[in-house]
């Protein structure tokens, strides 16, 4: 077992984080109006979340995701929860405080349940996972083992928590140089995002519905 194969794996949990998505757009949103802990504690709601689908992909439980009735109620779901966040994030653009001491902060656990159920309603999540962690599983069985499996799942990890921290000390540190107007900009621009995404995410359901009937 080498430390470079290690480190791969840690940065290939960077790069399944690091793409633009409703995750990120809502990390961006809440580290802009709140700060790091609420930048940081989406990422880590999106992290169980992903944990959950490594484990369901571990436990071989992945071809129940692949019934149609459930991906057209997860892309509907997700439709749902990427709407109404951008809509809120849409409506508390012009709440944001440029005073970083003084702004009004959301609870902790708004926060952490927003990057929650945008990453377990997410069926683009559920599909990246179900491709590229199950390439991962079965190509490290093949070659080491299933005894290395958790080991190289745990680096995979701290490579998703190494983004979080590092987004979210962007997102921070971003805010201090920016006015009221360019703050509110990125606001409303994240919102835009999350919709465009969950009308995406709608289409695809309705088509799935469509073309079952």
């Amino acid at each position: 077992m080498s430390v470079q194969l290690l480190v791969s794996y840690i940065f290939l949990g960077l790069t399944l984080a690091a793409p633009i998505g409703p995750v990120n757009s809502a990390r961006l949103d809440k580290g802009i109006k709140n700060g790091f802990w609420h930048a940081w504690i989406v990422g880590t709601g999106s992290m169980i979340a992903d944990g959950i689908f490594m484990v369901l992909i571990y436990l071989g439980i992945a071809k129940f995701l692949n019934i149609p009735i459930i991906q057209i109620y997860l892309w509907l779901f997700g439709a749902i929860i990427l709407i109404y966040s951008g809509i809120e994030s849409i409506t508390s653009a012009n709440k944001v405080d440029v005073e970083y001491r003084t702004r009004r902060k959301e609870a902790l656990w708004r926060s952490f349940l927003s990057g929650f159920l945008l990453s377990i309603s997410s069926p683009l999540s559920i599909l990246f996972w179900l491709g590229i962690y199950g390439s991962i599983l079965a190509k490290t069985a093949t070659s080491y083992g299933t005894t290395h499996l958790l080991l190289y799942s745990s680096m995979i990890f701290l490579g998703l928590a190494l983004w979080d921290i590092f987004f979210a000390t962007l997102t921070t540190g971003m805010r201090r140089f920016l006015n009221k107007r360019s703050l509110t900009g990125i606001s409303v621009f994240s919102g835009l995002s999350l919709i465009g995404f969950g009308v995406y995410f709608g289409y695809q359901g309705i088509t799935a519905m469509i073309e079952g009937i």
